[in-house]
């Protein structure tokens, strides 16, 4: 599958051409870049890669059969509608909309039009939360009751701002996403936000979050980047037992770092010992081995979805319950109130 990318800031960069680079039966065909500084960049990353000025361009050019739009989010449904109308197959960054409604339109598009779309979740494919998902699956925790889930940054620069930002929107569509692939549906959302005034407009910049799940299940989600803490916990409980891990988002710090996941799979994605989780039993405790870290496997999964004519591995329906709990997050902060699905 030939892959172009559409939009090279952090997300492009460091998101997606590595592990699109990576995937098997995945080819890195263009990438849309304007500004002078930018093209520098692509050009010393992926020298051999056309760089496109648009969409527009990279499409009427002919040299992919996917695209991945990456830019910020108040552009993307307009891209997201010219790939689906040039009949490319698309990953869309999320948040992949504004919010549901605006979600379900692009969904319906792409299905009218026979493409593909799916959402860029690249946080279910996180190490730590690999690991939480071989405990649950191996039945280490016994039926499970709660979990808490939280993402700190001291991060203010990444804060998008203004009302069509935020941090809801940001990590909050990593946080529902991680937890509804790991306990299924919502019922009920019941949201507190943090909001801070900013030359862009007033911006939430933390939140947390409780989801009553479908299945008894609770869970707590919480993030900031504003309030000089960096923390990433995962803390599992259920009827056998409890499962604590503090990750260090492995993946971004290496690419970042600039390192490649082509140029070693095998040894790719794995958190140092010391970040392994603990998994506290009536045997006592015991420290869990990482999980491998994979985020090229999106890219494999959306490549075999295509090819076989089945679900992307997080489908746009998979993108609209996740933005209907975001909406419901925030009319909950706004009203004081749970808000049923």
């Amino acid at each position: 599958m030939r892959i172009g990318v559409v939009g090279y800031g952090a997300g492009g960069r460091y998101f997606h051409t590595p592990f699109i680079d990576a995937a098997r039966q995945c080819t890195l065909a263009g990438i849309v870049a304007r500004a002078p500084k930018t093209v520098a960049a692509v050009r010393q990353d992926w020298p051999g890669v056309p760089v496109f000025s648009s969409l527009t361009e990279m499409i009427a050019a002919r040299v992919c059969d996917a695209v991945t739009i990456t830019t910020p989010p108040e552009t993307r449904r307009d891209l997201v509608l010219e790939a689906i109308a040039a009949g490319l197959h698309i990953v869309a960054d999320k948040p992949f909309a504004p919010d549901a409604a605006g979600a379900r339109n692009l969904a319906d598009a792409a299905r009218a039009k026979g493409v593909t779309l799916g959402v860029f979740q690249n946080r279910r494919y996180d190490a730590d939360l690999q690991t939480l998902a071989k405990v649950i699956r191996d039945d280490r925790l016994g039926q499970i009751w709660r979990i808490h889930n939280r993402m700190d940054y001291d991060e203010a620069s990444t804060l998008e701002a203004g009302p069509t930002g935020g941090l809801l929107r940001d990590l909050g569509s990593h946080l529902v996403d991680q937890m509804t692939w790991l306990l299924g549906p919502v019922s009920t959302v019941d949201a507190q936000l943090d909001f801070v005034d900013l030359p862009e407009g007033r911006t939430d910049a933390g939140f947390v979050i409780t989801l009553r799940f479908e299945n008894g299940a609770h869970g707590h989600i919480s993030a900031s980047k504003l309030n000089h803490v960096t923390l990433r916990e995962l803390r599992a409980y259920g009827d056998k037992g409890a499962f604590v891990s503090h990750g260090t988002d492995v993946q971004a710090a290496s690419v970042m770092a600039g390192r490649r996941p082509a140029r070693d799979l095998t040894g790719w994605g794995f958190e140092p010992k010391a970040s392994w989780g603990t998994l506290f039993s009536a045997a006592g405790a015991q420290r869990i081995p990482s999980e491998q870290g994979r985020y090229h496997d999106y890219y494999e999964a959306f490549e075999a979805a295509v090819r076989t004519a089945t679900p992307p591995p997080v489908t746009a329906e998979d993108g609209i319950r996740t933005l209907a709990i975001l909406d419901a997050a925030r009319e909950s902060a706004q009203s004081g109130r749970s808000v049923s699905l």
